[in-house]
């Protein structure tokens, strides 16, 4: 116990010692000022200063978005924020997935592969429904009654689907003499417009691309999706000017007429206009500049 006391007592006389910190002139080695202090003082003035610093520091990171950036921190909003970007991502997948299988089947149906009669028998809610649960088996009254709406609108377009094309100012892809209309009955979901050779085919709206193909029985084929889910569809043509993701405007030349694909009987345009999956009579929405009617030959 004897030897702690003067070491003790040493190492307070050190903290205590006074020191003189002196700034002098360099030229002329005058006194400019002078401190007086001690080792105490210096550590309990850096400890201040070190405090200071270490709340300023976690102030600006607690209550700035600085505190976005520590690792592990995130706030409540940007977890809100991920969780909203994570559920439009996963509706962007699914209506993209649902697009797709559409676009698809109509593609079949350009080609041949798939009937008319069968565009619009499975829904693509159904569709996607029957990919995920292909152990479910119908209901025999569910079935009955997708059947009966089927039956009934299967050749109908909806009062709202028809004032929105209405509302669309279309453009008239060409011009000239029909010869052949639309005719539900007969399956025949198109005009068909007597051209010119290589007359210039128009979009009749803005739109995007969707397929521009050949096609052994319709020749060169191109489709414009439009808004207010119009599709417009453009068949036998002699070349195709557009590529399938192609974004066009009302008027803009995409094809020239032809006289291509197994089905073609002469130089014309077989122009078919959809809604919604819905086939519609382009003369009610479209003037060709005329109503001339060829009559065929029995």
């Amino acid at each position: 116990m004897a030897e702690k006391i003067p070491f003790r007592k040493s190492i307070v006389k050190k903290l205590l010692s006074r020191y003189r910190l002196v700034i002098v002139n360099e030229t002329t080695f005058e006194e400019q000022l002078y401190f007086r202090i001690s080792r105490l003082n210096v550590i309990i003035l850096s400890s201040l200063i070190f405090g200071i610093i270490t709340g300023l520091a976690f102030l600006l990171f607690s209550q700035t978005p600085l505190k976005e950036f520590i690792p592990g921190k995130a706030s409540s909003e940007l977890n809100k924020i991920a969780v909203d970007n994570q559920y439009m991502l996963d509706s962007i997948s699914e209506r993209f997935r649902q697009q797709s299988i559409y676009l698809g089947r109509i593609q079949k149906v350009l080609r041949g592969d798939l009937a008319f009669e069968d565009l619009d028998s499975i829904s693509l809610e159904e569709e996607t429904n029957i990919e995920q649960n292909q152990s479910i088996p119908p209901n025999a009254a569910d079935s009955l009654l997708r059947e009966m709406v089927s039956q009934e609108d299967k050749y109908n377009v909806l009062e709202d689907q028809m004032a929105d094309a209405r509302s669309v100012l279309l453009y008239p892809p060409a011009q000239g003499p029909i010869s052949q209309a639309y005719d539900a009955e007969n399956k025949h979901f198109a005009v068909d417009v007597v051209l010119q050779p290589n007359t210039p085919i128009k979009s009749i709206a803005d739109g995007t691309v969707i397929f521009s193909e050949w096609t052994a029985e319709t020749g060169y084929v191109i489709m414009v999706e439009h808004p207010y889910s119009l599709l417009s569809v453009y068949k036998h043509n002699a070349s195709l000017t557009h590529t399938q993701g192609d974004i066009v405007r009302a008027g803009e030349i995409i094809a020239t007429a032809g006289n291509t694909g197994e089905y073609s009987t002469g130089w014309h345009l077989h122009f078919e206009l959809w809604s919604d999956g819905y086939p519609m009579d382009p003369i009610e929405f479209i003037d060709f500049g005329t109503e001339t009617l060829i009559e065929e030959n029995p």
